[in-house]
């Protein structure tokens, strides 16, 4: 059997982390296998551990992976904006919109792994990367605050991200309910974003 390349094997990797971070937003933490990792990523289980050592190990890459891809989207929403205030009123009507709430698995990772998060051992290596991943969109997030005052940006941004997230985590666990559209439409009016576009979610049968 010919040996895989570095090439080869750096590919397999970004392809495990990439599959993980989609899986563990969509399906929570404790509902992924490694053998759906593996699965998803096109490989065999034999070979995770040729990469992680565990899949705690592979949570955090997944995690830090998530961030990064939600922060470069941020960040070209914001050069969007041809404001300050525009620009955080295209993130707002970004993020809570009726297709993040149905995407979870490409979306925020912020609002998508918040409650399995908060259950992890406070030494789990998942634990500091999601912190450090909430703190970049929150620097983000503060410099398309109106008022210019750095210290009061931040504040601003702090308290306008909870919003975001709550919103987002309600809206999806109500989905299906008249209350999913109503948190989306409150928090984005509460944040000055411009009324949803889509039509309202309807009730499931």
């Amino acid at each position: 059997m010919p040996r895989v390349t570095k090439e080869q094997a750096g590919r397999n990797r970004s392809a495990i982390t990439e599959a993980s971070a989609r899986l563990f937003r969509e399906r929570g933490l404790k509902g992924v296998s490694v053998a759906d990792l593996m699965a998803a990523a096109g490989l065999t289980h034999g070979g995770f551990y040729g990469h992680f050592d565990s899949k705690d190990a592979v949570a955090a890459e997944a995690c830090a992976a998530a961030f990064e891809r939600s922060a470069r989207r941020w960040r070209k929403r914001l050069c969007a904006g041809a404001r300050r205030g525009a620009a955080k009123a295209a993130l707002v009507e970004g993020y809570l919109s009726g297709r993040s709430r149905a995407r979870p698995g490409t979306s925020c990772p912020a609002a998508a792994l918040a409650a399995d998060v908060a259950r992890e051992a406070h030494d789990a290596p998942i634990r500091a990367t999601y912190a450090a991943g909430v703190a970049g969109l929150l620097e983000i997030l503060a410099t398309a605050q109106p008022s210019g005052d750095a210290a009061a940006d931040r504040h601003a941004a702090a308290a306008d991200f909870a919003v975001m997230v709550g919103a987002m985590v309600l809206a999806r666990a109500t989905a299906g309910h008249p209350l999913s559209d109503e948190f989306l439409r409150a928090a984005r009016e509460r944040l000055g974003a411009p009324p949803a576009r889509s039509a309202p979610q309807r009730m499931e049968p």
